[in-house]
């Protein structure tokens, strides 16, 4: 009866480890990755913003769509036409402001005005109007379609910075996930070891071996380990319910299930699912992170709006000449049948203009030093996260020596408890200890992980 009650009470209390090995249903963080990636709504609007640049531009390229326009009014009164007009054009804008027209007008009725007033069979014109100062080197259609080719290269970078948020609170939610999942493990299979021993004390005690306080002691670990587990397994289903917030399959979100498991060890592959292997120790090439590249797009869209409106000191002079002929006489050239224009216009003060200039000097300015100062911000985050992971991982290794040193301490306790050369207390002592150096053990796991997230979202490097 001895025998078998110190079987019951140290036959499943196997320190070492606990869970180890993949189980059927395990979600491993590469997998579940790959859905947050491919499904989740943040990383798909992150992609939307490169559609969204790219209507942009169509717009803008819009403003050198060719043009027809026609312009029609008849009045008709008493039987008598007063007039019957026709205008109709054909326009070609081109790259440097010069603007290409071809034109039809047809006039009759009796009270044309005599400078409208066209042959029988209509008027055509061709000609060119042509800006000489404002509006030559760039112009507003001009400056859109600049601004919109690098807004391209723009939302590119924010693409990755949205993606990269996603990705890394997506990460956050599995590692905390992880974290709740061990800590349940670990108090189950030391609320089956406390059973267990309660089990054998009890049987101890009924044997007249031990005393009856014995089985209080055991009992209390008993209760402890169940509060303990209780309080775990609440933490685990918060944890798996934030964590089924990023799990979509095709547009539909879907509730991790309770069987499923995390990956056990997510620390061995981390760098190489986020794509830190470059960036563990080595300094990065800051120039090619998004933000610096998004606030240098940022700057030259500034610098096309400078120059467009550098360009609006000058005067607006613009000439035109049209070549004019009746539609049957086209082919036999008349230059001394034409209409030319010119059109100046230019305002004495520039206020206006000074100001609007001011202002985006000002902001390229502004621009300038978020630049400067997201530079020397990016290189110290990123300094501080490799840091910080060294330094968590120096804890990791001295914490697996802490428990397994526990360990050993529990183990021979126990042997001694076998010979009646120790008591409950100190099992119990000595069990708590290495419960508690697991807990700490799971803790700088976790915040080990999530440096690496904090160094996976310094970096921005999600594809």
């Amino acid at each position: 009866m001895i025998r078998l009650a110190y079987t019951l009470l140290l036959g499943l209390t196997v320190h070492g480890a606990f869970g180890q090995g993949l189980q059927p249903g395990e979600l491993s963080f590469s997998e579940y990755l790959g859905y947050v990636k491919k499904y989740h709504p943040m990383v798909r609007q992150a992609n939307l913003t490169i559609s969204s640049a790219q209507a942009e531009l169509m717009s803008a390229r819009g403003a050198f769509d060719p043009k027809i326009e026609v312009d029609f009014a008849e009045k008709e009164f008493k039987g008598t036409e007063y007039y019957s007009l026709l205008n109709s054009s054909f326009k070609i804008p081109t790259w440097y402001g010069i603007e290409v027209k071809a034109a039809f007008d047809n006039s009759e009725g009796m009270y044309v005005n005599p400078q409208n007033t066209t042959p029988n069979s209509g008027l055509t014109s061709l000609g060119v109007s042509v800006p000489l100062a404002q509006g030559l080197l760039i112009n507003r259609r001009m400056a859109d379609l600049r601004s919109s080719k690098i807004q391209l290269r723009l939302s590119e970078a924010e693409r990755k910075l949205q993606a990269t948020d996603a990705i890394y609170l997506a990460a956050i939610a599995y590692f905390d996930w992880k974290k709740a999942f061990d800590e349940v493990r670990l108090y189950r299979t030391y609320l089956e070891f406390a059973e267990t021993r309660y089990l054998g004390i009890t049987k101890l005690i009924e044997a007249g071996d031990k005393p009856g306080i014995d089985s209080i002691e055991a009992g209390i670990l008993v209760k402890s380990r169940k509060l303990s587990l209780a309080e775990a397994s609440l933490k685990l289903t918060k944890a798996r319910l934030e964590m089924s917030n990023f799990i979509w399959i095709d547009n539909v979100p879907v509730e991790l299930d309770e069987n499923i498991v995390p990956e056990n060890d997510v620390a061995a592959s981390i760098t190489e699912e986020l794509n830190l292997n470059d960036f563990a120790t080595a300094a990065p090439d800051v120039e090619n992170h998004p933000k610096i590249v998004a606030l240098r797009n940022k700057l030259d869209i500034m610098e096309v709006e400078r120059r467009y409106k550098a360009n609006l000191l000058l005067p607006k002079v613009d000439i035109s000449y049209n070549y004019l002929s009746e539609p049957s006489y086209f082919s036999n050239y008349r230059f001394e049948d034409y209409k030319v224009g010119l059109n100046f216009s230019f305002p004495i003060f520039l206020r206006k203009e000074r100001g609007g200039l001011r202002l985006a000097k000002l902001k390229i300015q502004d621009g300038q030093l978020d630049l400067d100062l997201e530079r020397v911000a990016i290189k110290n985050k990123i300094a501080a996260r490799q840091a910080e992971i060294a330094s968590i991982s120096e804890q990791k290794r001295i914490i697996d020596g802490l428990v397994q040193d526990y360990s050993v301490m529990l183990q021979s306790e126990e042997r001694l408890f076998s010979f009646g050369e120790s008591s409950m207390f100190l099992i119990n002592s000595r069990e708590n200890s290495v419960v508690s150096a697991k807990l700490s053990q799971i803790g700088i796991e976790n915040r080990l992980l999530q440096s690496n997230a904090e160094l996976f979202r310094s970096v921005s490097n999600p594809d």
